[in-house]
This record gives C-alpha cells, structure tokens and sequence, in this order.
C-alpha cells in the first residue's frame, strides 16, 4: 500500500506510555481466540483469564520502538483514508459520518466496553465509538498467522471501522437488543452475519482506496484475503482444538470471511452488504 508521506489522521490517542490493565474482554477480530477458544469450548473460567495471559509489560528496545513508530503512522494513514471514503459515501446517502477515535495501546487498556488486554485483538467499542489497537498484532499477523504484508493490517483497521459504519446506521443498537433476547447459539449466528459485514464494508474501503486514491498495490488485496482466511473461526478452532464447533463460531469461517470482504472490494456498494438478509447466510 503506497502511504508513506501522506496525510495522517489526527483522531488518534496515543496510550502506548499508559499501561493498562491485565483483564481480557471480547469484541475484537480475535476476541474469540482467548475467550472462546480458551476458555469456554474449554470449560475455564474466565475470572481466571488474567493468571493465564502472557507476562506483558517487557521494556521495548529502540529498534523495537522505531518499529513501533513505524506501523503508528501506518495505522494513521489508513484511518485517514477511512475518514475520506466514508465521510464521501455518507454524504452520498444524505447523512454525517462522525469519525472514530483510534486509540493506540500497549498490553492492556480501557475502554467504554471495560477492560482489555492485547491478547484480545483490535476491537471497537460502540459505547465510546473508539477502536482500540496494540500495534504488537501487526507483527503477530505475520509471525503466528502467518498473514504479512501492510495491507493485512489495514484490512484489520477498516473492518473495525466497519464496526463504527454499523454503530453510526443503527445495527449496532439492533444487535445489543436481540442479544437480550436470545440464548447464546442462537446469538451467535447473528454475531456471524454483523462481522461479516464488517468484512465487506471493509472490502467497500478497499474498492474505493483503489479507485478514488489510487493506493492499492499489486498483491494488496490478496495480504486482505490472506488475513482474512487466516483469522477464520473454523480455521482457529482446528488449529487450536483439532475439531470445529460451527454452533459456537462469531465471526464467519475462512472462506466467508474472504468472499464478504471480496465482494465489497469488487462491488463498492454498500446496498449489496445485507449479510442478514443473504440467502447463503440463513
């Protein structure tokens, strides 16, 4: 992705010298590995999940910091692109888009939704309209997903901007409602269909970042799709169980995850990203 000297966004709180706490909560594109995945298919408890989190806090180097630095201005840019794309689409449908806060952080943070750790993954948090990144999961993308490349990460941040693109057209409110409602399986597919959606608005971002910006790169969109299929519910739980347990799935499975974000990225058009409508989906 071409980003390198280019415009910045300046919705951004830096906490990265504020450390945070050492509780774990879900909501972020991950959230499922460490809460689900660890503890309830394994029948822990998850008042326990603290003791089991990694020793967090180590000293960072000053290779490690430039680094650091680096995929700041990184995550910045795109969310700067964001802001251009969806203030202009929103526009387009007669509404405001009141951008996000991007709150950066390091092992663990506060957030409207409560406390969360990095172990949790980025996550928006409708309460405050925040997305909350520890920038340390650019590197796990590559290193344990086995994901690389910059635009892996900007698919990440436009899908959690998806999140904020929900909340802003009243689905989140929607969601939180039928989640009152509903014992958790039968929640859950419903949870499928909102980060799937969440997958093409980002796929939308994309469509746009390529025609309007001209940004995209050869293989950029394929570092998404590769993201994308790596962070799949059904491909997490055999890696981590051996077993798949659709019931329990959140976020949709590899192959989902990849035709949603595709889609948006091929059609550009919002109108076409009703995943709680589709018929593939019921």
């Amino acid at each position: 992705m071409l980003w390198q000297g280019r415009r910045q966004s300046s919705n951004v709180e830096d906490r990265r010298g504020i450390s945070g706490g050492q509780v774990a909560v879900g909501g972020g594109i991950l959230g499922v590995i460490v809460l689900v995945l660890n503890f309830l298919l394994g029948g822990g408890d998850v008042s326990q999940l603290p003791q089991q989190l990694p020793n967090q806090g180590r000293e960072m180097t000053a290779e490690e910091k430039a680094a650091d630095d680096q995929r700041a201005q990184f995550v910045k840019v795109v969310l700067a692109d964001t802001e251009d794309i969806w203030n202009q689409l929103f526009k387009k449908m007669g509404k405001d888009y009141p951008e996000p806060t991007l709150v950066l952080f390091r092992d663990g943070v506060q957030s409207a939704c409560g406390m969360a750790s990095s172990a949790s993954g980025p996550f928006y948090c409708p309460g405050d309209q925040k997305l909350y990144v520890d920038l340390s999961f650019y590197q796990e993308l590559q290193e344990r997903f086995q994901a690389p490349g910059d635009f892996a990460m900007a698919y990440v941040v436009a899908h959690e901007v998806g999140h904020h693109v929900q909340t802003l057209l009243g689905i989140s409110d929607k969601m939180a409602r039928m989640r009152q409602q509903m014992d958790k399986e039968e929640y859950n597919q419903y949870s499928v269909r909102m980060e799937l959606q969440a997958d093409f608005l980002a796929g939308v971002w994309a469509h746009y970042a390529d025609k309007l910006k001209n940004v995209v790169e050869s293989g950029d969109i394929e570092e998404a799709l590769n993201a994308a299929n790596a962070i799949g519910d059904d491909r997490l739980q055999k890696e981590a169980q051996g077993y798949v347990v659709p019931e329990s799935f959140t976020h949709g499975t590899s192959q989902q995850r990849m035709y949603w974000f595709k889609k948006g990225y091929q059609t550009g058009d919002i109108n076409q990203g009703d995943t709680f409508n589709a018929p593939e989906l019921q």
